[in-house]
């Protein structure tokens, strides 16, 4: 999707100024490594308070307000709750996303290439979450772990802004990613979702730890399942509990993990307690299909889903780089003879 294209260009200019990766194409010992000013400059492409242009024009179309200041562990829905002993209840909706098979770099590329291309990756996907109004609340390595949901949104809405951004960072790590790093020799490079919605009955908020050391995080099983649910995941894959299906209501886009042909009926729930009758269904989510539905999404000759710009930003000075190559009918609104 072009809406990434400043991301994957700090992974190619991070490959392109990699010494290993000079030697491997033959190119004998490069003439000078990287400096550390070269690496400050690749890293700092997109700034962390400042989303990529094409992104902005995305976030613009979406008209969602994008919150820079957010602080891991502290959802600001409840940091009022950090340290004190009280505790609420409310809804949330957690999402576990991991890349899978980043070791794999390490075969090809120094640890400062590893550096870029990976925080390039989890930059991309925090921005993606803060479109779609996600709050970020830990990163695990080469994962990240997103609520959504607050005080000012409607459960089912978090549900459908979370399928959302998962479905465009996914697309992006599937396709635009994975083409590239095929091209550099690096394959199984991909990510695996979890998504699981506690209603607000079945989620404690409350903080965690003690002093400095601690976070405004969540008890609740929905979000333990959401975890489990990503490990489950395929490639590029995204499992659903079942109480985020019930809010979509769209049997077209969800099949039971259990009908996967390596899985068996033992598959289907991903959580059970039989003394209180309670089993709890996993699905896998077609995010494909889910994502050429959204309205923001155009689908070009190919089949393939784009994503519109928004209409206040298709003026003439927008227009520009596509007229220039048909500048016999771009004038900027003059006349010519």
């Amino acid at each position: 999707m072009k809406i990434y294209n400043d991301y994957l260009q700090i992974i190619k200019d991070a490959v392109e100024s990699d010494a290993s990766n000079q030697i491997y194409k033959g190119l004998g010992s490069p003439i000078h490594s990287r400096t550390n000013e070269q690496f400050k400059a690749i890293l700092n492409r997109v700034e962390s308070k400042e989303i990529a242009s094409e992104m902005k024009m995305f976030s613009e179309g979406l008209g969602r307000p994008i919150n820079y200041n957010q602080q891991l562990g502290l959802h600001p829905s409840f940091a009022h709750l950090k340290n004190t002993d009280n505790v609420e209840e409310h809804y949330i909706v957690s999402v576990f996303i991991d890349i899978k098979g980043s070791t794999n770099l390490f075969k090809k590329f120094d640890k400062e290439t590893n550096f870029l291309i990976t925080n390039a990756i989890i930059k991309a996907g925090i921005h993606t979450a803060l479109i779609f109004g996600g709050y970020v609340h830990r990163l695990q390595g080469d994962g990240m772990f997103l609520y959504f949901g607050d005080e000012n949104t409607e459960q089912k809405k978090a549900v459908e802004l979370a399928l959302q951004m998962v479905s465009v960072y996914t697309h992006f790590v599937k396709n635009d990613l994975k083409e590239y790093l095929m091209s550099q020799g690096i394959e199984n490079i991909g990510v695996r979702t979890g998504i699981d919605l506690g209603k607000k009955e079945d989620v404690l908020w409350g903080n965690s730890g003690i002093g400095e050391i601690s976070e405004v995080t969540t008890c609740s099983l929905h979000t333990s399942l959401a975890s489990k649910m990503q490990s489950s995941a395929l490639r590029n894959g995204v499992v659903v509990g079942q109480y985020v299906k019930d809010e979509i209501l769209a049997d077209d886009i969800f099949s039971l993990v259990c009908n996967r042909p390596d899985k068996t009926e033992n598959d289907r729930y991903i959580y059970r307690i039989d003394d209180r009758n309670f089993y709890y269904s996993q699905y896998d989510f077609n995010w494909e299909k889910y994502l050429k539905k959204q309205s923001f999404v155009a689908i070009d000759s190919n089949g393939n889903p784009v994503i519109k710009l928004p209409s206040s930003v298709n003026t003439i000075s927008a227009l520009k780089p596509i007229a220039a190559i048909n500048k016999p009918y771009f004038n900027e609104g003059k006349n010519k003879t």
